[in-house]
């Protein structure tokens, strides 16, 4: 057995309404626990799965932050997403088995390994488990149209307001502040996700701060006023 991974039970873990489907029975949950084999530590700068390397399991994060890129054909990492804990990561190898994008944690990690092979034995069995994947996969579905809705149309303020509001709404989701984040992403990473210059996303938040929408210290964002971001974002989309 790898040394970074260790035996885990979901039905003693405090991310499980987020993970797993609710309204289970105690038999459903220890099959669920059996297939749940191992977690998997994975320090800051590491890396989860490579594109291209075989797909077999999804993962549960259960602490931590990623980053999924690809490499561009000039050499440069184009950022596609970012996930945090209590989100799935690894759908993008169930098309082709194969993983099409690095994923990489940002932070000192630590996943849930489920085995692609015996979510779907399983899922066959229990129909909730069966939509729950499903909605999971929609949610990433719904995400990256979001993402190219983003890219396609708005200025640099209306994808950082956007970029902002997302991040903190799934942060709330997980019981954190609704307006204090620490971003665990670089400026530059954030630029590449958004498709904006390092010096447009500085330039960005400086204005957002002189404006009085938040507070920046390095890495710490606070927002003092969630209703501008959304005007920011909403104006935009009354214009199409």
């Amino acid at each position: 057995m790898n040394p970074h991974t260790i035996k885990v039970a979901c039905s003693n873990c405090n991310l499980r309404e987020l993970c797993m489907p609710l309204g289970l029975t105690e038999a459903q949950i220890q099959r669920i626990d059996d297939m749940v084999a191992t977690r998997r530590k994975i320090k800051r700068g590491g890396t989860l799965f490579h594109n291209g390397e075989a797909f077999t399991s999804l993962y549960a994060i259960r602490t931590g932050f990623f980053k999924t890129c690809v490499a561009t054909e000039d050499g440069r990492d184009q950022v596609t997403g970012f996930q945090m804990a209590g989100e799935v990561i690894g759908l993008d190898g169930i098309v082709n088995d194969r993983h099409t994008c690095d994923a990489i944690a940002l932070e000192d990690a630590e996943v849930c390994v489920m085995p692609f092979d015996r979510i779907e034995e399983l899922s066959r069995e229990v129909t909730a488990l069966q939509s729950h994947v499903h909605k999971i996969m929609s949610r990433e579905i719904v995400r990256e149209h979001g993402v190219m809705l983003l890219l396609g149309s708005m200025r640099a303020e209306e994808r950082l307001a956007a970029f902002l509001l997302n991040l903190v709404q799934r942060l709330h989701t997980r019981g954190f502040s609704q307006s204090e984040l620490v971003l665990r992403m670089t400026r530059e990473e954030i630029g590449s996700y958004l498709g904006l210059k390092l010096e447009t996303v500085s330039r960005t938040f400086s204005k957002f701060v002189d404006d009085g929408i938040v507070e920046v210290r390095q890495r710490h964002v606070r927002i003092l006023n969630t209703d501008a971001l959304k005007r920011i974002v909403n104006n935009q989309q009354a214009c199409h």
